[in-house]
This record gives C-alpha cells, sequence and structure tokens, in this order.
C-alpha cells in the first residue's frame, strides 16, 4: 500500500500471492467462502485455479476476519524497525527520538495503531512538515509477530513564513501593529528562529528574536532563548516610562510543566517630574532575576469558544536569584481556572473563570506631586494619581455564549454573548495588610456586564461589546459604552 500523505496510521495489506493474509501470526479462519464449492469441473473435481472474482471475494472475507479479529482480540505484535522516509533536510534522530518511547511501549496491534495516532501528533506539532504519513508493514518473515513502522514525511516546501496585523486592547485603551517571521528548520534538528516587532500607539514598543529546538542530541527536554528590548509608557497611568532590556531561557518543557529563568535590565524614568511618591522611589536602574515555573491543564474542546472542558494555569515566580543589591526580590503567584458547561441547544453554554487582573487603570492609587501654578502666592493644582497597582488580585467572570438563529452566521462562527464580571486589587506591603480587613476586601470589588457579538476569520478576532459598569472606585478609569476588539485569530 503505498503511503498517503496527510492521513494518519495505516495498517498495509500483505501483497504476496498467498490469499490468507497473515501480517504477525497465522490466522485462523471460521469459514471458507461459498464460492469454492461451486468451482468445480464439468467431471465433479474442484478447480485448480479460482476466476479473479472468486478470488477477490475470498479476498475480501480473509480480511473482514482478520479485521473482525483485530478489533475484538488481542493480537501481540512488537515493533521491528522504524523506516523514515522523505526527509531531506531533517535529521533521523529528531524523528526517531519523537516516536521511539511511544512505539517501544507497544505490544499488541491495538496498541500500536494508537502508538501511532500519537506519533502522527508529535511529529505534527513540530511545524517543520507539511503532512505525515505513518504505515504498519509486516516485519520478517523469520520472525513472526513483529511489524515496521514506515514513516514518511513531506519536508515544508517554504521554510519562512511570517505574520502581520493591528490589534486593539480594550483594557488599556490602545491599538498595535504586531509582525513576525519565523525560519523552519534551518538546521535540520527542527529549530525554529524568529523575529517579532510590536508597536503600540502611545504606549508600548517591543522587537525580540529568538530560537527553540525541540530535542537537540541526547537531550530530551525542549531548549529555547530569547532577547527582547521592551519600551513602555505608562505616563497617562502611573507617571512613568519604563526600557527593560532582557533574555529568557527555556530550561524545561515536558507535558503540563515549564521552567525559565528570566533576567534583565531595567530603567523607569519620569520626564514629567510629577510622579508620586511610590512611583519616585522605584525610578532608575533595577536588575530582574527570576525563576518562573508554569502548569497547564486545558481539557477545553477549544480555547477560542469552548463548550465543554476546563483548563487551570497556575504561575510561580521568585524574584532576587541575582547577587545584586539592585536586583529586584519578590514572589509571585497567579492562578487562572476556566470551566465550561454545555447546555445542549444553540451551542450554548455557560464559561465561568477565577483569576488575577491583566490590565492597569484599577487598583489603589496614589496622589502625583503637586505643581505650582503661580511662584507668588505659592497656590497649587491637583496633578491627578498615580496607579501603584497592588499584591492581591482576584477577578471572576461569567459568559453565556450561543448560536445566533441565522444559518449564514452559524456557518461562519459569528455567534454572541453575554458577560458579567468583577474584580478587586488591593496593596498588603509596606505595612498595609495592617489595615486590610474582610469588610475592605468585600468593598474594594468592582463589577461590570454587557452583550455583545464575536466574528472570527482567518486573519483576525473582531468583538463588538456593550460594556455597563455596575460598580468602581473613585479613580478607577472605567467607562460605559460600546468597544471594538480585534486580536489574533489563534
Amino acid at each position: 500500500m503505498d503511503a498517503q500523505p496527510e492521513s494518519g496510521p495505516q495498517s498495509k495489506e500483505p501483497e504476496s500471492s498467498n490469499p490468507d493474509p497473515e501480517p504477525f501470526e497465522e490466522i485462523e479462519e471460521d469459514e471458507e467462502p461459498e464460492e469454492d464449492e461451486d468451482l468445480e469441473h464439468e467431471g465433479g473435481g474442484v478447480a485448480k485455479t479460482m476466476t479473479p472474482e472468486a478470488r477477490i471475494r475470498k479476498d475480501r472475507a480473509n480480511m473482514e476476519a482478520l479485521f473482525r479479529r483485530l478489533s475484538t482480540e488481542r493480537v501481540p505484535v512488537r515493533v521491528h524497525d522504524v523506516i523514515i522516509k522523505g526527509n531531506t533536510k531533517t535529521k533521523d534522530s529528531l524523528i526517531e527520538s519523537e516516536v521511539e518511547a511511544v512505539f517501544r511501549d507497544a505490544t499488541s496491534f491495538q496498541q500500536l495503531l494508537r502508538a501511532a495516532s500519537v506519533a502522527n501528533t508529535r511529529l505534527q506539532d513540530l511545524d517543520i512538515f507539511d503532512s505525515v504519513n505513518i504505515t504498519l508493514d509486516e516485519g520478517p518473515p523469520e520472525l513472526p509477530g513483529t511489524a515496521n513502522v514506515v514513516i514518511e514525511v513531506t519536508e515544508a516546501k517554504n521554510p519562512l513564513t511570517g505574520d502581520l496585523g493591528i490589534y486593539s486592547k480594550p483594557e488599556a485603551r490602545s491599538w498595535s501593529l504586531e509582525g513576525s517571521l519565523k525560519l523552519k528548520n534551518l538546521f535540520g534538528y527542527g529549530d525554529l528562529w524568529d523575529g517579532s516587532v510590536a508597536y503600540g500607539w502611545g504606549q508600548t514598543s517591543e522587537v525580540s528574536t529568538g530560537v527553540s529546538i525541540p530535542r537537540f542530541k541526547g537531550i530530551s527536554t525542549p531548549l529555547s532563548t530569547r532577547i527582547s528590548l521592551l519600551s513602555q509608557d505608562w505616563l497617562k497611568f502611573s507617571s512613568y516610562k519604563e526600557q527593560a532590556l532582557g533574555l529568557s531561557l527555556g530550561l524545561l518543557s515536558t507535558g503540563n510543566h515549564d521552567l525559565s529563568y528570566n533576567l534583565s535590565w531595567r530603567t523607569l524614568t519620569d520626564p514629567s517630574q510629577m510622579s508620586s511618591r511610590t512611583v519616585r522611589r522605584q525610578l532608575g536602574h533595577s536588575l530582574l532575576s527570576a525563576l518562573k515555573y508554569g502548569f497547564k491543564i486545558d481539557q477545553r474542546d477549544s480555547p477560542m469558544r469552548p463548550t465543554t472542558g476546563h483548563a487551570f494555569v497556575s504561575t510561580t515566580q521568585i524574584g532576587g536569584l541575582f547577587p545584586d543589591l539592585r536586583s529586584l526580590r519578590f514572589i509571585r503567584q497567579e492562578l487562572d481556572l476556566r470551566y465550561a458547561i454545555p447546555l445542549g441547544f444553540y451551542r450554548a453554554a455557560l464559561n465561568f473563570g477565577i483569576s488575577g487582573f491583566k490590565a492597569r487603570g484599577l487598583g489603589p492609587a496614589e496622589p502625583r506631586r503637586l505643581v505650582r501654578e503661580n511662584s507668588n502666592d505659592g497656590s497649587s493644582s491637583d496633578s491627578g494619581i498615580d496607579h501603584i497597582g497592588g499584591d492581591l488580585a482576584v477577578t471572576a467572570f461569567a459568559d453565556f455564549s450561543f448560536d445566533l438563529p441565522l444559518r449564514v452566521f452559524r456557518d461562519a462562527g459569528i455567534h454572541g454573548h453575554i458577560f458579567a464580571c468583577t474584580g478587586s486589587l488591593n496593596k498588603l506591603t509596606e505595612n498595609a495588610y495592617k489595615e486590610f480587613s474582610l469588610q475592605k476586601f468585600r468593598d474594594s470589588f468592582r463589577s461590570s456586564a454587557g452583550f455583545g457579538i464575536i466574528i472570527p476569520t482567518k486573519l483576525f478576532r473582531m468583538e463588538v461589546n456593550y460594556c455597563y459598569i455596575l460598580k468602581q472606585q473613585e479613580h478607577d478609569q472605567g467607562k460605559t459604552g460600546v468597544q471594538f476588539s480585534f486580536s489574533s485569530p489563534l
């Protein structure tokens, strides 16, 4: 059987003239096709040769008997060899390391089929092949009960890809132009080289480049490194600008676990000379050295529009590992839990979640430095406030998504949703915890609700929402009204 592109594992039919299929061991036939009994000469003897039609029917019956046994009985088999075809640039060692452990544990034909499916997914996830085809073939005749695994890959025709898009961030009230270039499998180790640029009007710009290698030589864990230059303008919210030159090293990435080390040199400046006391204490240079561990589980049917399942993400950061007085010392813990419940009509589902804030403009605030209006009378005016963030952040949401009644909308994936969210941000450091109480925690919650329509496309994902502020604090900057959001389609 010839390999077919973009397909999963296949079992190869025997090509010998013997009509009895014996791919791994002798198969006992339960019954013989009736056609053999009817093929008699006029003299009464059984025919020495069958007609082509009779042979086809006999082969079909034998194969059906084989498949019935494979689906109902445990057929012992072990892998004799893994044969790789089609890779001109990709190293054999990379493909072997991705599939070796999967096939090694297979001891039956059923397990071998499942292992082939897992191996196919792993190779596709490398993102360097246009297609992957896995065929299960007979092992050597002298080794009954064995199989050969034939892996045929088609390497990407164009290793260079790019993306460009304009996206919005309603929570930060900003737009950004983002572009990236990726060069795949340059040295044949599945290596991915990428560079990205992001420019946000009036707020953030970032340039970064990095490389990741899924497996290199005998190292079982992926390797990755990234260098970035970040510039952020927080004058509107917190009276400072930030520049950071950073290096990130991926140390471990297996299954649900990720471990990385981040080192960056950060500079905070206040061009306005009006920052609050808390912000002024942090101005200047500082070193950020942190170890970051992430644990992630995602059992949802879709990350963009989940209708069933759950997801959980835990991120822990420990800062101050570098032996330097200017190194920032902190411990940060973030939790994110999502749960989707299907309702059984119009693909409707209820989504619930609880996590921490990811945006500015909310939480504890501090007045900025007063500006003198007249040097003669000493009068001054209010210069506004700085949002200084907090130490304990909690946010929760509920979202009811549903298909729209018109079929043209359903076919395009356009759907509606109704949502409500609430959150709180409080400061605990610098002895602020002494004034913290359960009543203060309850009163610190803000809340909003709304409805909207979501329009997914191949280029971007657009949301048009009407948001109504139910409750907010004195210095919060949330506003009731219509919001447009453009984000990546992935």
